[in-house]
């Protein structure tokens, strides 16, 4: 079973990574820059909000919608994407697709106490040197760290 699992990974692995967005929430704090981190709601690993593409949105404000239903966040949108990182998103049945996600930056003007997804995330804003210590994608670090 297991070697049927990499096979189905390694054959998947060949196609175009579907594209997901990601939603970098910036503020500023005594000058300095912070952004948000949220928690995954299946291991509780740190990450960014992200999700799949919008009918009728952009990819930049389908980042944005996502920032609201994941993070509470409400803000502007940098239209251009700051870059991106890719990761293995485990499907049912425990077979891992790599997925890339395209990141843009959010200027965060509102933080609300309600959201969608409150109760089942953890949110924490740090200093970007810090957010990256905490992310696994090595390619998010890098974002993170080019603040």
């Amino acid at each position: 079973m297991i070697r049927f699992r990499e096979i189905v990974s390694g054959l998947m692995g060949r196609r175009p990574s579907p594209l997901q967005v990601g939603a970098l929430c910036l503020r500023h704090r005594k000058g300095a820059p912070e952004v948000l981190l949220i928690s995954s709601l299946d291991t509780g690993r740190w990450i960014i909000p992200k999700g799949w593409p919008m009918r009728g949105r952009s990819l930049a404000g389908a980042a944005l919608q996502e920032a609201w239903e994941e993070a509470g966040v409400r803000g502007r949108v940098r239209h251009e994407a700051l870059g991106s990182f890719s990761y293995d998103k485990v499907r049912s049945g425990g077979l891992a697709q790599r997925c890339e996600v395209r990141v843009f930056a959010i200027e965060t003007e509102a933080v609300a106490e309600r959201f969608p997804e409150m109760g089942r995330r953890r949110r924490e804003w740090l200093p970007p040197a810090e957010a990256a210590a905490r992310v696994s994608e090595p390619e998010l670090r890098n974002i993170l760290r080019a603040l």
